[in-house]
């Protein structure tokens, strides 16, 4: 579990995040990314699949979901459309980090309210801009970030 960071500008209370994929080195560094971005964490939950993280989901407040499409179990489509089924989840953020790359997967992503797609490999600059921008409310130190999300 990655410890509260405090390395952030504000009083901003700190974000709880669902890091959804079934590899285990994919969610290490994308955790390791979101602390060294300076993300203000409360804390970091981890899924190695889409049923695992909606049980997740079921019993913890949660911020923001990042979640890999292409798992065994549950995929991150149907994840994502059982979030959207449920009240407590549907208002849930998610953003999709995957190596899934077609346009008309993209688009149906879009249609269902994922708030951005992150291609692997990624850029730990693309995961910070993308963070920054779905929750909008905190800054790191870096302010220079490219933008690779929809």
């Amino acid at each position: 579990m990655v410890k509260a960071n405090t390395n952030f500008k504000g009083g901003n209370m700190p974000y709880n995040i669902l890091i959804v994929d079934d590899s285990q080195v994919i969610r290490s560094v994308i955790a390791r990314t979101i602390d060294l971005a300076g993300v203000p964490i409360g804390e970091m939950l981890y899924a190695q699949n889409g049923a695992t993280a909606l049980d997740l989901l079921s019993r913890n407040w949660v911020d923001l979901v990042l979640a890999d499409i292409n798992m065994p179990v549950m995929d991150g489509v149907t994840m994502i459309e059982k979030m959207h089924e449920d009240e407590m989840m549907s208002g849930v953020p998610v953003v999709v980090i995957s190596t899934e790359g077609s346009e008309k997967k993209i688009e149906k992503l879009r249609s269902s309210g994922v708030k951005a797609f992150v291609k692997k490999p990624f850029m730990p600059e693309t995961i910070r801009g993308v963070i920054r921008d779905v929750l909008g409310e905190w800054q790191s130190e870096d302010t220079d970030v490219s933008d690779d999300s929809f």
